[in-house]
């Protein structure tokens, strides 16, 4: 039986852990093979290091994190506020979607409150169209695939689109066996944890995480902590109903 790979894509380093690491950890339970991208390094996320420090520590801090998550860690290609829909970052993305080859691909979601997230999402779900296209040319170059893939987008930070207006998921996944996981995974991004502990109190970071979770959870009227996910279009991707993240995680699953 083919393993399932699973490519996750997000901005920044820690938006992954943010959004996304519970439904991760479910799915290395059940056997997929994981990998992790963050588009951009990290280059703005401290007031006091310089660029080149930062970058430095928070793209060894995904490296741990990524590890830890057992999953293949790809290297970051721009700088914060660098991710704009270009040819460049999508030539650069659709060779990792090529050489990762995934089944489901978790991209941030498409209504969040900043543009490095929704041009992430953006760039990733065209980088999934053209991975059969023999004429478009990947950087570094990459042979073309021809698997199906299912793209599910998960929330926006916060819960609430740019408008404040609140998100509700189609589908949510029970990661209440799996919460302790993620906060530590989370709190692997030391450098943003110490600045929130500074200015916003001990801890504040995970607690944040963990109350997004838990209301995700309450909404779902289901389950303690939950993550949630909107399911991209299949057409050009795959059947309407490839749907390996349902199949895979069936019994962890509640949808709308």
């Amino acid at each position: 039986m083919k393993k399932i790979n699973v490519l996750a894509i997000a901005a920044h380093p820690d938006d992954i852990e943010l959004m996304m690491a519970g439904t991760l950890f479910l799915l290395k339970e059940k056997g997929c093979e994981l990998h992790y991208l963050n588009i951009a390094n990290g280059s703005c996320g401290s007031e006091q290091k310089s660029k080149e420090e930062i970058v430095k520590i928070r793209g060894e801090e995904a490296k741990n994190a990524a590890l830890f998550l057992n999953a293949n860690y790809n290297r970051s290609f721009t700088v914060d506020f660098g991710i704009l829909y270009s040819e460049y970052l999508i030539r650069k993305v659709a060779a990792v979607v090529r050489k990762c080859n995934p089944d489901i691909l978790l991209v941030p979601s498409l209504n969040d409150y900043m543009e490095d997230h929704i041009m992430s999402a953006r760039i990733a779900v065209t980088a999934a169209f053209v991975r059969n296209m023999p004429n478009y040319q990947t950087d570094p170059p990459v042979s073309p695939i021809s698997n199906d893939i299912a793209i599910y987008h998960a929330l926006p930070y916060g819960l609430r689109d740019e408008l404040r207006r609140k998100v509700v998921p189609e589908t949510f996944v029970n990661i209440e066996s799996v919460i302790e996981q993620k906060t530590e995974m989370l709190a692997m991004h030391k450098i943003q944890k110490e600045w929130l502990d500074k200015s916003q109190g001990i801890d504040s970071y995970l607690i944040m995480m963990q109350e997004m979770s838990r209301q995700i959870g309450k909404d779902s009227k289901q389950f303690q902590y939950a993550e949630g996910w909107h399911r991209h279009s299949h057409l050009g991707f795959a059947s309407e109903d490839f749907d390996p993240m349902l199949s895979i995680l069936n019994e962890l699953i509640q949808s709308q």
